[in-house]
């Protein structure tokens, strides 16, 4: 086991930094969370109805956060604790962290995502290309939001009302070509190789979240949404673990 880079990517120093910018954010959700409420006040609703709405939000965001808590799991083996649990709790995104990572891990000579081939300076490169590719979205925000804001908020059109717009086709044809990528890099590994484990784990994950989407939209069962994602990877995980044994 590679005990050095374990040590090195899971310092005191490095939990203490990510410790530090989780702090800073947990002090500004607080501090917003109280300036929303004194503006619901202010404007005249009752006391009663945020409190519920501050109750019930807390609540179904635990439901979600499983699926993250396994992303911070899953990417903590190879590149460390502190910093999966920052990318995965400020501004990083579950799709997005685990196949960059991967991604990222193969363009610089690594089979994936494996303790024994890591080092510094791959952990270094790995981090530096999620740090850059997340910061696209921060920066359209930053100069663009305002203005994208201002659209989404007139009424729509009486052609267009109801139906998806520019955002939605545009993030549908993302997943599609990620799905087909790594689909079709499975069928390869298949094909190589001979190993069938990354398509069938591919496939029980996709059943389970197909059934979860039957239900939540085809049976109005919206609470499952929540699910979905966690016990898909968890389907998944164990399909991979059980698969590999036999």
């Amino acid at each position: 086991m590679n005990n050095e880079y374990i040590a090195s990517v899971n310092s005191g120093f490095f939990y203490l930094l990510v410790a530090g910018v989780l702090l800073f954010i947990t002090i500004m959700c607080f501090v917003y969370l109280i300036k929303s409420y004194r503006a619901g006040l202010a404007i005249g609703m009752d006391k009663k109805v945020l409190k519920r709405a501050i109750i019930s939000s807390a609540t179904f965001t635990i439901l979600p956060s499983i699926s993250i808590l396994l992303g911070v799991i899953a990417l903590s083996g190879t590149l460390g604790v502190p910093f999966s649990w920052l990318r995965l709790s400020v501004i990083g995104a579950l799709q997005y962290e685990l196949n960059v990572a991967e991604i990222a891990a193969q363009s610089i000579g690594l089979s994936g995502l494996k303790l024994s081939e890591m080092s510094m300076s791959a952990f270094a490169t790995i981090s530096l290309v999620m740090t850059i590719g997340i910061l696209g979205g921060v920066i359209c925000c930053i100069l663009f939001l305002k203005k994208y804001l201002g659209k989404i908020q007139k009424a729509p059109k009486a052609k267009t009302e109801g139906k998806p717009g520019f955002g939605d086709h545009a993030t549908t044809c993302m997943f599609v070509g990620l799905c087909g990528a790594y689909i079709g890099s499975y069928v390869g590994t298949l094909t190589s190789s001979g190993n069938y484990v990354p398509l069938a784990v591919a496939a029980v994950s996709a059943v389970f979240m197909a059934v979860f989407e039957y239900f939540t939209n085809k049976k109005g069962m919206a609470v499952l949404d929540n699910f979905s994602m966690a016990v898909s990877m968890l389907a998944g995980m164990a399909a991979a673990v059980i698969m590999s044994l036999v």
